[in-house]
């Protein structure tokens, strides 16, 4: 599978990189699916203090225990869990980000995290305190690189000029074509990767019903999906490697799939697999429905 660098970094991850938010509890099962992701090259496993109460690293440690060297976990911070589980509050300050960052390290059974993000932000945010935070977590050797998860073209341009992010995770896909609008093309001026998520859309790009997503009516979704759905038979693939392909035809380092079966899996790995499409088959999705860009966070 073919490897692109993570920005800057020393990091070259897959094209194809595996959202762990999706994994289920059924260990026998994740073993296997994680096991086979390796096996087909797929080396970024991307996952959040925030997923299942912070269950989710912790099973992410168990499953690369033993291939931790061939792994490069990303995970991420600045959601705190309240006392009482009822819910969570937006925490990016740099006391919490360094005690978070323990704590992963303690759940993924390793002493080094290769991507540590912090998982969201506004405009408002102590930025400066932030960044302090992850440089001394880099200084210490705790993270080897870090990045942001935010589609907020203002958060960005601010990271961008503050810190010394390598990469930026985005919602990105036919149905999400925000980042297309500034943030692809700033990203890539400054030599930071987008790790790309939400490519199928939820499913809806790859087969399920169409219902309204992201601003977009049924109606659209449909016709989005059904441009997949003729372009994918053209090409002789299926939607999900289609809709992956419309996203990594951009200068995109990784499209995050969150892969729940072995059957999903072998759908991106086995057989043509995921490529990126041509300029003229972008520009035909790109007719089937108007992009829907940001009035606020400018």
């Amino acid at each position: 599978m073919q490897q692109n660098r993570l920005g800057k970094s020393d990091l070259y991850v897959s094209e194809i990189s595996f959202g762990c938010m999706s994994l289920g509890s059924d260990m026998a099962v994740n073993e296997a699916i994680t096991g086979k992701a390796m096996d087909a090259g797929i080396n970024l496993f991307d996952t959040a203090d925030l997923y299942n109460q912070s269950e989710n690293e912790r099973m992410l440690g168990k499953l690369l225990k033993g291939r931790r060297r061939q792994a490069i976990i990303a995970t991420k911070a600045g959601n705190q869990w309240r006392s009482d589980g009822s819910g969570w509050d937006w925490n990016p300050r740099k006391e919490y980000i360094l005690k978070a960052a323990d704590e992963s390290l303690r759940r993924l059974q390793t002493d080094y995290i290769d991507l540590y993000q912090l998982h969201g932000g506004t405009i408002n945010d102590p930025m400066d305190d932030t960044i302090e935070a992850f440089e001394r977590l880099k200084e210490q050797g705790k993270i080897r690189w870090y990045g942001i998860s935010s589609i907020r073209p203002n958060v960005i341009a601010e990271y961008l000029r503050r810190s010394s992010i390598v990469s930026v995770m985005m919602q990105y896909s036919l149905l999400d074509r925000r980042p297309e609008e500034s943030c692809l093309a700033l990203l890539q001026q400054h030599e930071v990767s987008v790790l790309a998520r939400g490519s199928v859309a939820k499913g809806l790009l790859a087969g399920k019903p169409a219902a309204a997503y992201n601003g977009y009516e049924e109606q659209a979704v449909a016709a989005a999906a059904k441009a997949i759905g003729q372009l994918a038979v053209q090409l002789e693939r299926s939607a999900a490697q289609t809709a992956a392909g419309y996203v990594l035809q951009q200068p995109v380092a990784t499209a995050v799939l969150g892969i729940r079966t072995l059957q999903q899996l072998n759908d991106m790995v086995d057989g043509k697999g995921v490529a990126a499409l041509s300029a003229a088959q972008k520009e035909t999705l790109q007719h089937a429905v108007k992009p829907v860009f940001y009035t606020e966070h400018r």
